[in-house]
């Protein structure tokens, strides 16, 4: 690396006490930051590095110089109290478990204590110590089920509520929905197919419709499959209120109790929501297909539609079960090609994850009554099909039009990396000692080897651990205007075009579509940003995944915590120095087993093993073993259980 590139700027990512690690394209590794070097950088801040002089076989270290653009404006978390000299100080202690920071609050008083409370940091004058904060909001009582999910959203730079000039603006955009629809009607590019069967398939409780299918067989035997999705590009025109809204959040958020919209209600439900026996504008991909789900021929533009039906799920697969209702016919015929497609994509090598999830039934104040798994019927896999098959085929639309124009057509894309070599060998290591065989090859691994394996532990009580080392094995799925492909999927051209209502990049590659369609040129100021924007979404969608994972979390301890003292089936997921984490069978929250906890022997850590043992029985516990575990604490505020091994 030459003089020149001393300097970088990326975001940050601090981990455990405070270990900083910041992504450089031209580096194998993340450059690393030790504590004394972040200077005043806080997790996800975009920050300014210098690069140290490198130690050869060690990585690359560096030192924060400037905070460029902070992530958080506010912090939120509790008051905790501490005795300092006799006296009691207090200092605020962060809900994000990667914020390395615990600011001192000297306004706080007795009555904030237990509380949840947003705090500004008003002066950090040594970066080695701890910033001083002031409260300028509370939220409610810690623990409470509207002051946590407030809590989450508001952690991750979400809202509910939007702005009243976006409000104002969509509801002028609703008032003249005929006006607008009637312009429409009238291009001649807009293809009316409002005649032939088209229908909805969505979860039970969906509000807003994305997508909807039409099929029809042609006189040549082949089926006409219209792959056809809410045309918001239409509606939510660049950088207008509604869309600069939209580019700050991104993406819905779905909470165990609540959707954070990236639109407001009144389009993503009504006006742009491909309702039941509603005319609807869309924008579709059209396929012909042969009988055995060959593509024969495809056309992408707008068109005006109308849904013949409204399925959940469940109410299409109880009509292809029993083989009665309505739209059999085409059911059929949809669930055959799925069938088909689903067997190529498998063949040509993407893998199958497909992992549990737990829904919730939470009572009149929020409280988890019950918890489920999900159960993943095959209209679900059928609808996943086609909309993997539109997306896959736009993206190689555009590949195709740059080949024959010659030119470099910009998109944007969903792009999954190869894993990384060190992680795939690690997983190796980790499957082998537990028994199972896992092949690579210097870093590498063959898709069809992890279908392979997932294929062995389907169905065995280590399934969900053994998906889960292989999901964080792989790199993660982001989006880019620089196409890689998509490794998971097996798929050389992917975008993501089935979600505009809550989906960003998806609102992006509609308009980036429709200007290729039209022969229109992107410029490379619009190429820019178009990759700030997938970079922005790429970032925003980890921050829903976490507000996501943070509310199941929440309700899994909530759920449990009137179940002190009861046994519970779980699998060991992980092995420390101090204790084994373990993933109970319930609801498919983990916990700790604290090694001091276990009375019966002296038990120690064997890392290279995967697994403790005790040294005066030689009894072995190892990641993957199922064991019966009793629940001995749940700390709702934390979002922690503590077990006790029981055999």
């Amino acid at each position: 690396m030459s003089d020149t590139n001393t300097f970088h700027e990326g975001v940050i990512m601090i981990r455990g006490k405070g270990t900083g690690f910041v992504n450089h394209p031209d580096l194998t590794e993340d450059i690393i930051i030790e504590r004394e070097n972040l200077g005043f950088a806080l997790d996800g801040d975009i920050v300014k590095v210098e690069l140290k002089k490198k130690v050869p076989g060690k990585r690359q270290e560096g030192a924060v110089v400037a905070v460029v653009k902070a992530a958080y404006r506010e912090l939120i978390g509790v008051i905790k109290e501490k005795k300092v000299e006799g006296k009691s100080v207090f200092f605020f202690l962060p809900d994000n478990l990667r914020l390395h920071i615990k600011p001192l609050v000297p306004t706080a008083t007795p009555n904030d204590l237990g509380m949840k409370v947003v705090v500004e940091i008003t002066s950090w004058t040594q970066s080695l110590l701890d910033p001083i904060a002031a409260i300028t909001e509370t939220i409610g009582h810690a623990g409470d089920h509207e002051t946590e999910m407030q809590a989450i959203i508001r952690s991750g730079g979400f809202s509910k509520e939007f702005p009243e000039s976006v409000q104002k603006a969509a509801q002028e955009l609703f008032a003249t929905k005929e006006k607008i629809f009637a312009d429409a009607i009238a291009d001649p590019k807009r293809r009316d197919i409002r005649g032939i069967t088209t229908m909805t398939i969505d979860p039970v409780d969906a509000k807003d419709f994305d997508d909807a299918l039409s099929c029809q067989v042609l006189s040549n035997g082949n089926i006409e499959v219209g792959i056809h999705i809410a045309d918001v590009s239409h509606y939510v025109r660049d950088h207008d209120g509604i869309d600069e809204e939209a580019r700050e959040r991104a993406t819905s958020v779905y909470l165990v109790d609540r959707v954070i919209p990236m639109l407001p209600e009144i389009l993503s439900n009504d006006l742009f929501s491909l309702r039941p026996n509603e005319d609807r504008l869309s924008f579709s991909a059209i396929f012909e297909l042969t009988p055995d789900a060959r593509i024969v021929n495809e056309w992408y533009g707008q068109t005006i539609m109308h849904s013949d039906k409204r399925f959940s799920y469940e109410e299409a697969q109880e009509v292809l079960t029993t083989q009665n209702g309505p739209y059999l016919a085409e059911l059929n015929i949809l669930m055959d090609l799925g069938r088909k497609l689903r067997q190529k994509r498998y063949a040509a090598g993407a893998i199958a994850f497909e992992s549990s999830e737990i829904k919730f039934e939470l009572d009149e104040r929020g409280a988890p009554v019950r918890v489920f798994k999900k159960e993943r019927v095959e209209t679900m896999l059928m609808i996943e099909d086609f909309m993997l098959l539109a997306n896959r085929e736009v993206a190689t639309h555009i590949y195709n039009l740059s080949k024959n124009s010659g030119k470099d057509l910009a998109f944007v894309y969903r792009i999954h990396d190869t894993p990384n070599p060190d992680k795939v060998e690690e997983l190796g290591l980790f499957l082998r000692a537990i028994g199972y065989e896992f092949e690579t090859h210097k870093g590498t691994v063959k898709a069809t080897t992890i279908n392979k394996l997932l294929k062995e532990v389907a169905g065995k009580p280590e399934e969900n651990l053994i998906k889960t080392a292989s999901i964080r094995t792989m790199a993660k799925a982001v989006y880019s205007t620089k196409n890689i492909g998509h490794f998971g999927l097996a798929f050389k051209f992917y975008t993501h075009f089935t979600s505009p209502i809550r989906r960003y990049p998806d609102l992006m590659s509609h308009r980036m579509l429709r200007k290729h369609l039209d022969g229109s040129f992107i410029g490379p100021k619009e190429v820019a940003e178009y990759e700030r924007m997938s970079i922005k979404s790429s970032q925003r969608e980890m921050e829903a995944v976490t507000a996501e994972r943070d509310s199941i979390k929440f309700k899994q301890v909530e759920y449990l915590m009137n179940k002190i003292g009861e046994t519970f089936t779980g699998v060991i997921t992980g092995v420390t120095d101090w204790g084994i984490y373990v993933q109970e069978s319930t609801c498919l929250a983990d916990g700790m087993v604290r090694l001091a906890s276990i009375k019966s022997d002296y038990f120690t850590h064997e890392a290279s093993q995967y697994r403790i043992k005790g040294q005066k029985t030689g009894k072995v516990y190892r990641l993957g073993d199922t064991v019966t575990v009793k629940l001995i604490a749940a700390d709702k505020e934390a979002r922690q259980l503590d077990f006790e091994l029981v055999a």
